[in-house]
């Protein structure tokens, strides 16, 4: 079973979800039967910005090591293409 949160990032970069269909296949929860290089973009820019990026700012706060943590979530922008 997916992650709800999951769920939740892959309907807001646009992803069609099955829904409570009965007809839908088993198991499935994101209906693949359209191109979704755009949705699966913003889909990872969601996903940095939910967790990884956030996480980093958690550790700065607590931690104070302003450099090294700017310097993470900048390379981890860049990796993955967020702006």
């Amino acid at each position: 079973m997916m992650n709800e949160r999951v769920k939740e990032l892959a309907e807001q970069a646009g992803f069609v979800s099955w829904s409570d269909e009965e007809w839908k296949p088993e198991g499935a929860v994101i209906d693949w039967s359209s191109d979704y290089d755009n949705e699966l973009a913003k889909f990872a820019e969601l996903i940095v910005q939910e967790s990884c990026y956030k996480l980093i700012e958690m550790h700065e706060k607590v931690n104070g090591d302003h450099n090294y943590y700017h310097h993470a979530s900048v390379q981890l922008k860049q990796h993955f293409g967020v702006e």
